[in-house]
C-alpha cells in the first residue's frame, strides 16, 4: 500500500477593507425653535378597595398590572385608552378618582 502525502493547506490572506477618504461636513448652525409648553399630563389615581383573591386569573393579572399590591395601596396612573381599559375591566375592586 502507498501512502499519498497531501500538502499542505495554503492560508489565505485576509483582504484588507479599501480605505474611505473622510469628508469634512458643513456645520449649518440650526434656527432657534420655540418650545411649547409642556402639556399638562392627565392622571388617574386607583385605590384597591377589595381583594383580588378568588377572582379570575385575568383580573388578577390586570391588578398586578396597574401596579397595585394590597388593599388600600393607591397608584397614580397616566390617563391613557390603555389604562381606562383596565380600570373598566376590574372597576368592581377599585376606586377611581380623576
Amino acid at each position: 500500500m502507498s501512502e499519498e502525502k497531501k500538502a499542505p493547506a495554503k492560508k489565505v490572506a485576509a483582504k484588507k477593507a479599501p480605505t474611505e477618504k473622510v469628508v469634512a461636513k458643513k456645520v449649518v448652525a440650526k434656527k432657534a425653535v420655540a418650545k411649547k409648553a409642556p402639556a399638562k399630563k392627565n392622571t388617574v389615581s386607583v385605590t384597591l378597595i377589595k381583594s383580588f383573591n378568588g377572582r379570575l386569573p385575568s383580573h388578577r393579572a390586570t391588578v398586578t398590572g396597574l401596579g397595585l399590591k394590597r388593599i388600600n395601596h393607591t397608584v397614580e396612573l397616566l390617563d391613557t385608552p390603555e389604562v381606562r381599559g383596565m380600570i373598566n375591566k376590574i372597576s368592581y375592586l377599585l376606586r377611581i378618582e380623576d
